[in-house]
């Protein structure tokens, strides 16, 4: 199990590796999108701590997306803040922002699960929604707010390159901050209880408190992928708010494989490209998406980061429960003598 492990952490290194090379040498539309792309898995890596290993499927993550580009947005259009050195400070100031929201919320939320949970969080990114569609003050409503330039400190992040490496630094930083988390203890103790709350609460395990901090987590991480977009999109608006980002990312999850990180990455390149690709060709194309959904659904449960484990199920074949006279001869041999 640990060599396989050590494969798999290989593997992920190898593919940023490839991506921190041959990304930077194609054409600008592809250094765009590949900048993009890296944004919004920061996004869709912080759901699945919350889908794929605590088990909260939520729908109110574009909120935390929404507070961190709004508050780089409004800093940058409004205050010229954070179009230099103070960057960083926006970049601690969108995911403390985002962190405090989630941290309101998950009191409002936690104690609910399945469906319930989903309602909650469903109505509480409306709610930020609203905020950001009806303050007109603020947001700017309906048109949004430009982000007029990329910040300069001793780098210039207006070339596409150098602005794409500092994106793949932040998401690179995020996956290796994340697989640690839940890799740890904690985040074993978030596995276990996806699987069996009630039994880690009759181990001693305060259930509420670690989903709560998982919770903040996940926003945290929300708010620093809607710092990054909003100097990748160079536009902030209600859209980025809307219900329609917050399933997205749960699909990009599930299509790439919940609890498992860098399937958000995968699922979220898949969408993203045939999304650019296809509405070129045809004015159906989410229709198309849709059946890539749901064939997903259907044939591989697991995401795509699912296919090599059902690949050596089929050659090894289903593994066998023992019949009741083995299960026998095994509780014989272990009564002492």
């Amino acid at each position: 199990m640990l060599k396989s492990q050590r494969l798999k952490v290989l593997m992920v290194a190898a593919l940023l590796v490839a991506v921190a090379i041959i990304v930077p040498n194609t054409n600008s539309f592809l250094i765009l999108l590949a900048t993009r792309i890296l944004a919004f898995s920061i996004l869709v890596m912080s759901l699945d701590i919350l889908l794929g290993y605590t088990g909260l499927p939520s729908l109110g993550q574009a909120a935390y997306l929404g507070v961190g580009a709004y508050a780089t947005a409004i800093l940058a259009s409004k205050y010229q803040f954070g179009l230099g050195y103070d960057f960083w400070l926006v970049v601690v100031v969108g995911m403390v922002l985002a962190a405090a929201l989630a941290a309101v919320f998950g009191l409002l939320a936690i104690r609910a699960s399945g469906v319930y949970f989903l309602m909650i969080t469903l109505a509480l990114g409306q709610c930020v929604w609203g905020l950001a569609y009806r303050w007109n003050s603020l947001t700017g409503g309906d048109n949004g707010i430009n982000v007029t330039g990329r910040p300069q400190f001793g780098i210039d992040l207006a070339n596409e390159v150098t602005f794409f490496y500092v994106v793949f630094g932040f998401f690179a930083a995020s996956l290796l901050i994340m697989y640690v988390l839940v890799r740890s203890p904690f985040g074993r103790s978030l596995a276990g209880i996806r699987e069996r709350e009630l039994r880690m609460q009759i181990l001693g395990y305060n259930t509420w408190l670690h989903k709560y901090i998982a919770f903040i987590i996940a926003g945290a991480f929300g708010g620093l992928s809607g710092v990054l977009w909003a100097h990748t999109a160079g536009i902030v608006s209600p859209e980025n708010v809307i219900l329609t980002t917050s399933v997205d990312a749960i699909l990009m999850a599930v299509l790439g494989g919940a609890g498992t990180l860098v399937g958000g990455l995968i699922g979220t390149t898949i969408v993203i490209a045939l999304r650019e690709y296809l509405s070129t060709l045809v004015d159906w194309w989410q229709y198309v998406l849709g059946a890539v959904y749901v064939l997903t659904i259907l044939y591989l449960p697991s995401g795509l980061m699912g296919i090599p484990e059902r690949i050596r199920q089929r050659r090894t074949g289903p593994e066998k429960e023992p019949d009741a006279k083995t299960q026998d001869a095994k509780k014989l041999v272990s009564v002492p003598s």
